[in-house]
């Protein structure tokens, strides 16, 4: 392949056929360094290769392609006096038939002259409801770059359809290129059509979810005035369900009687059956299994009926085996598009070094979904359990108050990178026998910023705040109490290795704290696309009162991480040791999972 040099001249791009030498070449005369790599982009002829069809015939129809794509670079860039020559062996490529192509071609020489640049002269898109901001550079005097011009008829249509005129677009349009003053005038006219309000939703494609709960899950605003908001949020609603494998909300071309707008829901259904399973792997927590069955349309209505079980602590250091094993019925839909309903039951046994416990649950919530990254519940539980610990065994029935507030803006629910998310949790509890009453405060806080081409460093911190209110240690349910360790709190520290001593009858006895302040912190750095790296300090705090930052005990960790990028989520590999106590530095412990730490 032989490459030419000319003064003149900016060689871009070249060509090889496997039979003879092709030589490619783009003059670009006074063309800025921004413009060649434009112009490199929009030609078919200079993005073609050797794995590429090179015959001659498809050269001559890339060639001729290329002045009208050279032709909407240059305007992109507002050069509107440009000049364009595609020469293929010395012959314009315009005038050559497609079909009657040289059997063998030798050169292609693409010469470009952008000519001078033009500003804007008049810029005007109208009519646009007011206080309709345009984009900044689409005004007299700046860069006459139609992609600027686009951005501006995009805004002031998206401007009109919020206000409810769904139809609207430009109307006419006037581009004139003032040649002597380098100017280019644009006057875009708008037409809004008749101000339109939702019709009737109308259901195809669904065969076993009924069409009135499709109607209801959507919660479109038949006969409010339309917004494509509404239209966004019913079409996310029906497929947070899980129901459907593909949802689509399509608006009528055509007008009704009354300017009302019919809209169709298209919907594809999912498989109803779906199951899945996970593991876990610490040093010290050992071996963890999860499984789940699920069906997504149980009574027709888009109902998830859920089984799942978990059993952890296998060849674990942490007392014995637990296991949990659920039930649950979601319905979407109740009290309104945005309300859902939620009723579980679960047995569970956690066989912890300070205490085993037993315990039977039934719980109902409704959650509802104050905006797209808000969500809010609330309900009633009652649980019974049977406690053991070094103090004795107790049994004792509770009812509960579970509150919750998830506000989740964060890019990526598995591997985030830039956002936050903040989750607070309220659980007061009246004793009907054998506890105090009280109530179990917890917030956990995550924030990520990311850096770097491509972000490829990601800055992430986490902050968790716990407290027991109302009961004392002694009475208040083994497991709403704090400990601190392992993979959720600490890692590098035993699992719940951090807790509160109690002296009792000249006894110590270990248990868990009334208060807990914990925080995270990890540098991710992206090493290719597939493959990261991590370093991560932590630190845990264990109270005996319920101020988390009054008396008590604290100890930390810090580690490096392997991260594995998968289509789920990244698979996780960390590997820490204790920064505090005794065995600082000197043990080390492993934990394997799915997702990022948090």
């Amino acid at each position: 392949m032989k490459l030419t040099f000319a003064t003149t001249t900016s060689v871009i791009g070249l060509l090889a056929l496997p039979a003879s030498a092709l030589e490619v070449t783009l003059l670009t005369d006074e063309a800025s360094d921004s413009l060649r790599g434009q112009l490199r982009s929009a030609s078919l002829v200079l993005s073609l290769d050797d794995e590429d069809s090179t015959e001659a015939q498809d050269l001559v129809a890339a060639a001729r392609a290329d002045y009208r794509r050279l032709l909407t670079a240059l305007y992109e860039s507002g050069y509107y006096g440009g000049e364009i020559a595609i020469r293929v062996n010395g012959r314009e490529a315009a005038n050559i038939p497609t079909l009657d192509a040289p059997s063998v071609i030798n050169t292609i020489e693409i010469d470009v002259t952008p000519g001078p640049r033009f500003k804007f002269g008049e810029a005007v898109v109208a009519p646009a409801p007011q206080g309709t901001e345009l984009p900044e550079d689409f005004r007299t005097g700046e860069n006459a770059r139609t992609d600027v011009v686009r951005d501006a008829v995009r805004t002031v249509v998206s401007a009109w359809q919020d206000a409810g005129y769904a139809k609207a677009a430009a109307d006419a349009q006037q581009i004139t290129a003032r040649h002597n003053d380098r100017l280019l005038d644009v006057i875009v006219t708008i037409g809004t059509g008749p101000r339109l309000t939702f019709g009737d939703l109308i259901v195809t494609g669904n065969s076993a979810v009924r069409t009135e709960r499709i109607i209801e899950i959507a919660g479109l605003p038949t006969g409010a005035v339309y917004s494509p908001d509404d239209l966004t949020r019913a079409e996310r609603r029906l497929r947070d369900t899980g129901a459907f494998d593909s949802v689509a909300l399509v608006e009528s071309d055509d007008i009704a009687a009354g300017d009302v707008l019919p809209v169709t829901a298209q919907i594809a259904e999912a498989k109803p059956r779906r199951f899945g399973f996970g593991l876990e792997y610490s040093t010290i927590e050992g071996l963890g299994t999860s499984a789940y069955w699920l069906h997504r349309n149980f009574f027709g209505g888009a109902e998830q009926f859920r089984v799942e079980g978990d059993i952890s602590g296998i060849s674990g250091e942490t007392g014995g085996i637990d296991y949990r094993l659920t039930t649950s019925l979601k319905r979407p839909a109740v009290y309104g598009p945005d309300t859902d309903f939620l009723i579980s039951a679960e047995i569970s046994r956690e066989d912890e070094p300070d205490y085993v416990l037993d315990q039977a649950a039934i719980e109902a919530t409704l959650s509802r979904l104050i905006r797209d990254d808000l969500e809010v519940s609330g309900g009633f539980g009652l649980l019974t359990a049977r406690e053991e610990t070094d103090i004795g065994v107790r049994e004792y029935t509770l009812l509960t108050a579970p509150l919750s507030a998830t506000l989740d803006r964060r890019d990526n629910e598995t591997d985030a990178k830039d956002g936050y998310y903040l989750d607070i949790d309220a659980t007061p509890f009246i004793s009907i026998d054998g506890a105090d009453n009280g109530a179990r405060l917890f917030s956990d806080a995550r924030a990520y910023r990311s850096f770097g081409a491509d972000d490829q460093l990601t800055l992430a911190a986490r902050s968790q705040i716990g407290t027991v209110i109302g009961a004392d240690a002694e009475d208040a349910p083994a497991d709403f109490l704090f400990f601190s360790g392992g993979g959720g709190t600490v890692r590098g520290q035993p699992y719940n290795d951090l807790g509160i001593e109690t002296v009792i009858d000249g006894e110590t006895i270990g248990r868990g704290g009334l208060s807990f302040s914990g925080a995270q912190l990890e540098a991710r750095y992206g090493v290719t696309d597939s493959i990261g790296v991590v370093g991560f300090y932590d630190v845990g705090f264990v109270g005996e009162t319920s101020d988390p930052f009054g008396e008590g005990d604290w100890h930390a960790g810090a580690g490096l991480g392997l991260r594995y990028n998968t289509g789920i989520g990244p698979i996780r590999l960390d590997v820490a040791t204790p920064t505090t106590g005794d065995n600082a530095g000197q043990r080390v412990e492993v934990y394997i999972g799915i997702g990022q730490s948090f």
